[in-house]
């Protein structure tokens, strides 16, 4: 199946049904017949622009995104956004603590850009470690941050 019907499909089941974890989304997917990885749907779900939301009900699920950044960067902030909850700078360091599961989705858009000024990152489930290379580099990925909530 081309890529293109498989994200068809994704986002099908996920504006018609409640979708809490990729798990549940790749049995949902394997019921419409579509054969896919976990790193597969990972990768679909970053290029289409799904995050997890609260609904009405108080249960994080999947939802797509509507409006789309007009770069990377415009794309990173939005997520710091919707998913960061707080940061604190450690030396060269910062730690970023997100809404849950969300960790790993906003390190890969960090890692994405491949910013000068960050060297890495960690990422658990509602944690990320942003590695600079020294101090002022962990000071102008914090002010970054901190301006992605002023736009």
């Amino acid at each position: 199946m081309k890529k293109a019907e498989r994200q068809r499909i994704m986002s099908r089941i996920i504006s018609g049904k409640v979708i809490e974890t990729q798990k549940q989304l790749l049995e949902e997917l394997q019921s419409a017949g579509v054969k896919a990885t976990q790193a597969t749907v990972s990768r679909d779900i970053r290029e289409l622009n799904i995050v997890k939301s609260k609904g009405n009900d108080g249960r994080m699920r999947y939802v797509i995104f509507s409006k789309q950044p007009h770069n990377d960067t415009d794309r990173l902030q939005q997520s710091i956004r919707e998913n960061g909850l707080s940061i604190v700078r450690v030396q060269f360091m910062n730690v970023i603590h997100t809404v849950p599961s969300n960790g790993n989705l906003l390190a890969a858009l960090i890692d994405d850009i491949e910013f000068t000024k960050v060297v890495g990152t960690l990422a658990g489930h509602d944690t990320i470690v942003v590695i600079s290379p020294d101090e002022a580099g962990a000071e102008w990925f914090n002010d970054f941050y901190q301006s992605s909530f002023m736009d």
